[in-house]
């Protein structure tokens, strides 16, 4: 069986014709497998949808139910057969309950891996190695500037700056799931013990991870309203990127701003944004743990999709890899 007879690119995303679903669409279908949550993988309005029981769950705290006509849940390792297409689910290591997709027939397997990250994180499965044929990679962070430092050194730059700023509050920046419940843990990790105060837009989400295991310390609304300026000198803040856009931020005492994303590793996007103290934290692969990621897996052909294609590619034919981009559309960062 030939690759593309498997997999291929539609308007409303990859598709798997014998199979007859798509993964991760981008428009409602009749069948729809989600790798994870993030919106612009996981849309409501599908006729089914499966996905890890995670991922269900978090698309209906963030669509309300119901998200799509039925659900059905897939446990990592456990196997489907959809008209003759094998398919399964493997940790893709991004986020809670995120996953790649492999896809089977005719001896043949493709891997999908959504987005992934190799770095450990305690708030999620760690990224499992898939052998495959074909890969279908991302490449939100795929040039070469793009090596994430360890994020542990990363949160120990705030915990430095609470330390020598005691009378200013800092207020992070991360996207309300994955990223924001990572700084917490890890600033938990890290020593940590005081309370963290969250937007509002955080609270749902990162109750849902504390009813998963995770454990993110003592929590508390982040809402001047009802409290002084001075209530949070020295605080940690942690709120969307959406809240420095508006006067949420500019409430705490003399704020220094700082933002959570591998973004950061572009200083100019740093001052652009007005981040006085960035913080190289991802959760996407970088260009090492991509490049590494496709070796491993042993790929005679590697399709890249959404982010920086064209250098992707041009790595894997000097490495003697078969690449071709997807243009696929319709994904964005909101997990980075």
């Amino acid at each position: 069986m030939r690759a593309r007879d498997l997999l291929r690119s539609r308007p409303e995303g990859l598709y798997c014709p014998p199979g007859d679903f798509f993964i991760d669409p981008i428009k409602p279908v009749d069948r729809a497998l989600i790798t994870h949550g993030h919106s612009d993988h996981a849309r409501s309005g599908h006729g089914s949808v499966l996905a890890t029981q995670q991922t269900l769950d978090i698309m209906g705290l963030r669509y309300g139910t119901p998200f799509a006509g039925t659900t059905q849940a897939a446990a990592f390792g456990e196997t489907f057969d959809l008209n003759g297409v094998r398919v399964t689910f493997h940790p893709a290591g991004h986020v809670l309950g995120s996953a790649q997709i492999a896809v089977e027939r005719g001896g043949l397997r493709i891997v999908a891996s959504g987005d992934y990250k190799r770095q450990p994180d305690p708030t999620c499965v760690a990224f499992e190695l898939v052998p495959c044929d074909v890969f279908i990679t991302e490449a939100t962070f795929g040039l070469p500037v793009f090596r994430h430092p360890p994020d542990r050194e990363e949160i120990g730059r705030v915990l430095r700056s609470a330390t020598q700023f005691p009378e200013r509050s800092h207020v992070i920046g991360a996207y309300a799931l994955g990223k924001a419940q990572r700084v917490i843990r890890l600033l938990r990790d890290c020593g940590y013990d005081r309370p963290i105060y969250i937007h509002g837009a955080l609270e749902t989400l990162s109750a849902y991870y504390r009813s998963q295991g995770v454990e993110l310390g003592r929590l508390e609304p982040a809402t001047v309203d009802r409290s002084t300026k001075d209530d949070f000198a020295g605080a940690i803040v942690i709120g969307p990127p959406a809240a420095f856009a508006d006067r949420w931020s500019r409430r705490f005492p003399d704020p220094i701003s700082c933002f959570a994303s591998g973004w950061m590793r572009i200083r100019q996007r740093a001052r652009q944004g007005g981040v006085e103290l960035p913080l190289i934290i991802s959760d996407h692969a970088d260009w090492d743990e991509l490049t590494d990621t496709i070796k491993e897996t042993g790929a005679s052909e590697v399709w890249v999709t959404h982010g920086r294609e064209e250098a992707l590619v041009r790595w894997c034919e000097l490495a003697g890899i078969a690449a071709r981009p997807l243009h696929l559309v319709g994904y964005e960062d909101e997990g980075d």
